[in-house]
């Protein structure tokens, strides 16, 4: 999708304060993201819409790793090879933010870190990078707690069972109190992802229904919500009244989202 096409189509689904998050998993993505915030500008943004990134949790391992500049085209970083439960960290750095004028970070985790594939070294494998995130000081927004992707996936490309998705509560609930009290004390926003988590159609049904109330339970420890499209498309086809329903069943409405306009947290952190 292309900047223009962004504003013209949030501006006809009566959008009014959104943002650009495009990845960035290591430095060596950097260049892309330098090509976004000069068509960002292109455009002429109104106040109302923001240049935001999503960085994607990783090691400190690959990221001094790919400083050798040995490995070819690693878009993704280095997603094996890597040291168990080694130190944890994100590709971008307080420079980078000032030089590309970034307004707020997502940090999001996207693939375990070279853990074997075991559901319960998974489960606090995720659990520790969704807290890494949640208390790092250039991180405002924690994306999609809880979204998976790869391995597990059946035939027809859904995920019947393992990590979580035939019963959400194999996730011990002290995890989730750990992070919600972690991102309360940081003053963390938590990303409710439409297309990743809500409406993803390779979840369960039911993976949804106790999603929704993990959410409910998230607002009622005092955590800042967000949401996101989480699109990926050419076309911003998000089923926003379908969402919005789901939302509003839990008691998760408009007025509980934050929005950058409320909290500038380029200042609050």
């Amino acid at each position: 999708m292309t900047v223009a096409d962004l504003i013209t189509q949030t501006n006809l689904k009566g959008i009014l304060d959104f943002g650009l998050t495009d990845h960035l998993h290591t430095p060596f993505n950097l260049p892309d993201i330098a090509a976004s915030r000069a068509e960002y500008l292109k455009n002429k943004p109104s106040r109302r819409f923001h240049f935001g990134i999503e960085v994607s949790c990783v090691s400190q391992w690959e990221l001094d790793e790919l400083k050798k500049g040995i490995h070819s085209n690693p878009v993704y970083g280095i997603r094996a090879g890597g040291p168990v439960h080694g130190p944890l960290a994100i590709g971008i750095t307080n420079e980078d933010i000032e030089k590309y004028q970034i307004e707020y970070v997502i940090g999001g985790t996207h693939w375990p870190m070279y853990v074997p594939m075991e559901r319960e070294l998974v489960i606090r494998d995720y659990h520790r990078q969704n807290m890494f995130l949640a208390t790092h000081p250039l991180v405002d927004i924690v994306a999609h707690p809880w979204w998976w992707m790869g391995h597990w996936k059946d035939a027809q490309g859904h995920y019947p069972a393992e990590p979580w998705f035939d019963d959400f509560h194999r996730i011990p609930a002290s995890m989730h109190d750990e992070f919600a009290a972690a991102a309360v004390e940081q003053q963390t926003v938590v990303e409710i992802n439409i297309g990743a988590n809500l409406l993803n159609p390779n979840y369960p049904e039911r993976f949804a229904k106790q999603y929704l109330k993990y959410l409910a339970a998230l607002k009622a420890r005092g955590v800042q919500l967000s949401i996101g499209s989480d699109c990926h498309n050419a076309t911003y086809d998000v089923a926003w009244d379908v969402a919005s329903a789901m939302l509003l069943a839990v008691g998760i409405t408009d007025k509980d989202l934050w929005r950058l306009e409320q909290a500038p947290l380029r200042a609050s952190k």
